[in-house]
């Protein structure tokens, strides 16, 4: 009696086939399923699509790195507000040019605090020129028990600002305000003695003013 060859189980429309091996006696001794073309380009193609990545989790792409391109950028130290914000022009030959200058103050909140004026073709490249220049303007404020240790008085251009100790708040309004919040005082009172509508120059005055608080030595008698 002649051996009957295992038929092909694989159809035209079948998704898998099966390998038969075969022992000495003609029987057939298992069935090993093994993936069609179609299985194999669904399944089993991941590793070569992976690309660069498939080495390093079998995702693809490249990944970010904190701090890095595509990552996360560090937050400053200081803090910043922006004061004023205007829309300066420049004749020209060929008509005018119109640019922003921005004035913003900056400070860490420990004592340290500085006014920066730029001007840039957008809002945003001003005050980032504004920061910078606010960085390299920084100065000092001396401060006890977080108010001032003795009044001071400063002129600005048009602004004269007077700064008094204070025992709970800061009860002083505009640019005033925000210089002494950013420096990091949390007790003052201010005001102006002459009136402008110039922010710069009563932040600027401001500046000045804190700049002359000094530790008062005891002279020995």
């Amino acid at each position: 009696m002649e051996n009957e060859t295992p038929k092909n189980l694989n159809t035209p429309g079948s998704t898998s086939t099966s390998a038969v091996s075969s022992v000495p006696n003609g029987l057939p001794q298992a069935t090993v399923p093994v993936p069609s073309q179609a299985d194999q380009g669904r399944f089993g193609g991941g590793q070569q699509r992976g690309g660069r990545g498939s080495g390093r989790g079998g995702f693809g792409g490249r990944g970010r790195r904190p701090g890095g391109r595509g990552g996360f950028a560090a937050k400053s130290e200081y803090d910043q507000k922006v004061l004023d914000i205007a829309r300066v022009s420049r004749v020209t030959k060929g008509g005018k040019r119109f640019s922003f200058r921005a004035t913003i103050v900056i400070g860490d909140g420990k004592g340290k605090v500085g006014v920066g004026m730029a001007k840039g073709k957008d809002v945003a490249q001003s005050v980032q020129k504004a920061f910078n220049q606010a960085k390299k303007n920084l100065v000092t404020v001396l401060i006890k028990d977080g108010t001032i240790p003795y009044q001071v008085e400063a002129k600005y251009n048009s602004a004269v600002v007077l700064l008094k100790p204070a025992r709970g708040g800061v009860k002083a309004g505009g640019p005033v305000r925000v210089v002494a919040k950013l420096s990091g005082i949390t007790k003052l009172t201010g005001k102006l003695l002459e009136r402008t509508n110039n922010k710069v120059n009563i932040a600027m005055a401001t500046i000045e003013a804190l700049k002359k608080l000094r530790v008062k030595e005891k002279i020995a008698k």
